[in-house]
């Protein structure tokens, strides 16, 4: 296999056109393969191969940076960089699914939200200038899917004032992002594609000039690269030039030799370049291709020949969030959904099936998806701006000005919050509570199974003077967890076994770690130790009742699936001190540091956040407090 053969970039340079096409299958065997038994993102990988391989022959890196924006079609430069062994992708200790500076020299940056490879590769041309990398390069991938992302153009916006300091700029165009790109940007580039009169002119023309001998491809590149007069006389004046930025393209993405002659020609150039590709996501594996709402964007376990999942899950959080949202569409015609270039992912697709005219994907802009929601409220609707909530992130300054400020009965639902695993440091939601327990006036619900989604998202949607969030786990939604009382707007799970003065332990639990919590109580009551366990389902702001509650307990435990730093347990310390309640408290999360990819128990393991580790601290803590011990540790809980 010639695939086995590459260790580096460098070793296709010695392959023959021929070998380079071979090549390109054994990658796409060998992706559908591996993927298929991991999981992953497939659909994406599959439709850049070509490109890559050109990427790679032309550009010399890691002294050249080859930056992908997103980075989940970074799987052939993983190959082709030295890194074959997918045996282990995306799971604890083996390759991420994601570029990954610990990996390799050659993955530069390994941020996976969309739209910010631009400002990257700004950044590092900026570098090269200031100190004389004159034989330095860089070429930046970005999906047009990312171009939907404000930052991506703030970003070309100074990329074309510089007309002399080098930068390639790769449009991975498949008209998709997760589904099918939306917007203007996505029109104006279907018009290149389907205004093909430029590319049939040069397809005729290189049949014949490749037939000439001596002068026959040195004019063909030519005339492919023709200034502007002749393109506007065939195609449509690209935007891009109107923004100062040249313009190669579109190019057949799947062309090896086309795409290194207009990479080739783009490295050559003194100024920043815009290279206009052609790709389909999904190409090669019929399964991927058939599939017309993601083109496999990303898989489970599938079958190989089928492309068909090997097993099939129970109800995920995310399916009870959709079937919710088609119920509250069909009761209230005023609500409408909002998607971030994610309509299947974050559960709407039926929505939008049901209310064609009520759900607004706004591609990959989660700040204007936050500032249109503020305007739709003020208009009237109620509008559920789903998102993952790792992606909330970067919609915070909306959240808090365009939509607290302005107290807009907004609702936000946070897919995939807490620790989500395999995806790696940037797609663990374990943010949101601590950002947005800053925001005035914002309520934040924490279901703790589905029955409680159902419900908390019915009394998010009916406040309509102020921001609130429902924030639920990523994968199957546990067995119910019924209260056995309520206090104030509080959830009881469970009261002390033996009726006690004062108990031990007031343990507040907070959405999906529910379970875990009860089974923290369990461990604690067979080492004596009495504990409550409350549930505050709306977690922000703290419930009044609770300082009372905590007054009546020896000490305060708070667990939860965010960071530690500023979250839940933070918030209800700030409440206790400040309505004079002096309890000790121990708060329970995720420590201030990225955590790498594995699954969501390895990760719960590795930072000590399970039932067995908590309860074991726990007894230590009440054994101080009996005097039982000065400095020894509390015994083992099995």
């Amino acid at each position: 296999m010639l695939l086995t053969r590459i260790k580096g970039p460098r070793d296709l340079d010695r392959l023959s056109q021929e070998e380079l096409d071979r090549l390109a299958a054994e990658i796409r065997t060998f992706l559908v393969d591996a993927v298929s038994k991991t999981g992953g993102h497939l659909g994406p990988n599959l439709g850049v191969v070509e490109l890559t391989i050109a990427l790679h022959r032309v550009f010399d890196s890691p002294k050249d940076k080859v930056l992908f924006d997103t980075g989940h079609q970074a799987y052939v430069h993983k190959l082709l960089t030295g890194r074959q062994d997918f045996g282990g992708l995306r799971t604890k200790g083996g390759l991420s699914g994601y570029p990954s500076r610990a990996e390799s020299d050659h993955d530069v940056i390994e941020n996976s939200h969309a739209s910010t490879v631009l400002g990257w590769a700004d950044g590092f041309a900026k570098a090269n200038e200031v100190l004389g990398k004159e034989d330095h390069h860089v070429a930046a991938v970005i999906g047009d899917g990312a171009l939907t992302g404000g930052m991506a153009w703030e970003a070309l916006n100074n990329i074309a004032a510089a007309k002399d300091r080098p930068l390639v700029i790769v449009v991975n165009d498949n008209e998709r992002s997760y589904g099918p790109t939306i917007g203007g940007l996505a029109n104006h580039l279907a018009t290149l594609r389907t205004t093909d009169g430029y590319e049939r002119f040069l397809a005729r023309g290189k049949d014949l000039l490749e037939r000439t001998p001596v002068v026959g491809k040195p004019l063909y590149e030519t005339l492919h690269g023709a200034k502007k007069g002749l393109k506007d006389f065939i195609a449509p004046q690209g935007m891009f030039e109107d923004l100062g930025l040249k313009y190669i393209g579109p190019i057949d993405g799947h062309d090896i030799e086309a795409l290194e002659s207009a990479l080739q020609r783009a490295k050559r150039f003194s100024g920043p370049v815009i290279v206009h590709c052609l790709t389909q996501k999904g190409r090669g594996y019929e399964p991927a291709v058939q599939d017309e709402a993601d083109r496999f964007h990303a898989v489970g376990v599938i079958h190989p020949d089928t492309g068909l999942p090997v097993s099939t899950d129970a109800a995920s959080w995310t399916s009870v969030f959709a079937d919710e949202m088609v119920k509250l569409g069909r009761e209230r015609k005023d609500i409408v959904a909002i998607t971030a270039a994610m309509l299947q992912p974050v559960g709407l697709k039926k929505f939008a099936d049901a209310y064609p005219d009520r759900i607004f994907d706004v591609g990959i802009a989660e700040q204007h998806g936050a500032t249109s929601a503020a305007g739709l409220a003020s208009g009237g609707a109620h509008p559920v701006f789903a998102v993952y909530a790792t992606f909330l992130n970067r919609a915070f300054d909306q959240v808090l000005m365009d939509v607290a400020l302005h107290k807009c009965g907004v609702t936000f639902v946070l897919d995939r919050a807490g620790v989500t695993g395999t995806d790696g440091a940037s797609h663990n939601g374990m943010w949101d509570m601590s950002i947005l327990q800053v925001v005035p006036g914002l309520r934040l619900a924490a279901p703790r199974d589905a029955e409680q989604l159902r419900a908390q998202l019915n009394e998010a949607v009916l406040v309509k003077d102020a921001p609130t969030v429902v924030r639920f786990s990523k994968g199957v939604v546990g067995p119910a967890v019924p209260a056995v009382g309520r206090i104030g707007g509080m959830d009881v799970l469970r009261r002390p076994a033996d009726e006690v003065t004062r108990p031990d332990v007031l343990l507040v639990s907070v959405g999906a770690l529910a379970p875990m919590c009860l089974e923290i109580a369990d461990l604690l009551d067979k080492q004596g130790i009495s504990t409550t366990v409350v549930d505050p389902r709306w977690v922000k702001p703290v419930d009044e009742a609770l300082a009372p509650l905590a007054d009546g307990h020896r000490v305060v435990v708070t667990v939860e699936d965010n960071s530690r730093t500023g979250g839940v347990g933070s918030a209800v310390a700030q409440a206790l001190r400040d309505a004079g309640v002096d309890v000790p408290l121990r708060d329970f999360g995720i420590p201030q540091r990225f955590l790498d990819h594995a699954t969501r128990k390895e990760v719960m393991a590795e930072i000590g956040l399970t039932a067995p580790d908590i309860a074991r601290q726990v007894t230590g803590l009440v054994a101080k407090l009996d005097g039982r011990y000065d400095s020894e540790p509390a015994a083992a809980v099995d």
